[in-house]
């Protein structure tokens, strides 16, 4: 194999493990708005937080994901695939929180994209 991923579940891994970890950023950032001051009390609520417990089994679910991608594609070439994150972090944010995309957020993602194209040509 020259590194090139070949199946459409690769693929599908190397593009969904990065959109699994932007979702769960998303939902570390509503678990934030749902805990108090630090402290002990605060931790122990963290536990029993239904948005942390989502967002904790999301993380999971990407990284076995990724696990078997790395079966087939190089960490080199993988890895590149996890800029992406950067991408939909701020599309998601937009989307969900109201957070404002810039003109350089959006010029950012792209150099990103293009830089992906790059490493895995």
């Amino acid at each position: 194999m020259n590194g090139a991923p070949q199946s459409p579940l690769i693929w599908a891994g190397l593009l969904g493990t990065p959109l699994l970890i932007a979702v769960g950023q998303l939902l570390f950032k509503l678990t934030s708005a749902q805990v108090g001051e630090p402290g002990v009390r605060s931790l122990l609520g963290l536990f029993l937080n239904p948005t942390l417990i989502v967002a904790l089994v999301i993380y999971g679910l990407g990284t076995i994901i990724w696990i078997f991608v790395l079966r087939s594609v190089p960490l080199t070439l993988a890895y590149s695939f996890m800029a992406l994150t950067f991408c939909f972090v701020p599309v998601l944010a937009s989307l969900f929180l109201g957070e404002i995309l810039t003109a350089r957020t959006l010029i950012g993602a792209a150099l990103l994209v293009a830089g992906t194209i790059v490493i895995n040509s």
